[in-house]
């Protein structure tokens, strides 16, 4: 085997050539290496960065609530509730209510379009058992303006039933 001066050359610049591709490699794995490093430094200053926003909500909360405190003890003087200012019962509550004013609108009221089934839901409503703490109260108790509310939705079913009797002959004597 005869190594001529060519064949040395040639044997040189191919040594040259994955020489400078190792080296290649080795740097591109090195930078790959520099900017994991440099994310996982981001990552890290954004963390601190919402860790320093945190603590600084969290200073000025209790600072204000500081203030706050001071402002309640100087000018207003408010205190926690006592065990004396929770109400026992729903009858309790209701006392603390107020009588509507005279020139209150009136409350709004719904009828219902069906009037075959509403003599039997009213019927039903009648037999009904309570099924809430709250309708239990109300049972024995049924004022005059409760029984007035019941004539008047008959009254209106009433006047449906009357008014969908006469549109169904109306229709009747169109075709």
């Amino acid at each position: 085997m005869n190594l001529t001066r060519d064949r040395m050359h040639t044997i040189g610049w191919g040594m040259s050539l994955v020489i400078c591709l190792a080296l290649t490699l080795a740097l591109t794995f090195r930078v790959n290496a520099v900017k994991s490093q440099v994310r996982l430094a981001e990552r890290q200053i954004a963390q601190l960065k919402q860790e320093k926003l945190f603590l600084e909500t969290e200073f000025e909360t209790r600072a204000s609530q500081q203030q706050l405190k001071a402002f309640n003890d100087v000018d207003f003087g408010y205190s926690a509730p006592t065990v004396g200012q929770y109400l026992e019962s729903e009858r309790q509550l209701a006392a603390l209510g107020k009588p509507r004013s005279p020139d209150a609108p009136d409350p709004i009221r719904v009828a219902s379009a069906d009037a075959v089934n509403a003599s039997v839901r009213t019927m039903m409503a009648v037999e009904a058992k309570p099924s809430s703490p709250f309708a239990v109260l109300g049972m024995g108790a049924k004022s005059e303006p409760a029984a007035k509310k019941t004539k008047k939705s008959e009254d209106i079913s009433e006047h449906l039933a009357r008014f969908s009797g006469r549109a169904g002959q109306n229709a009747g004597h169109r075709e």
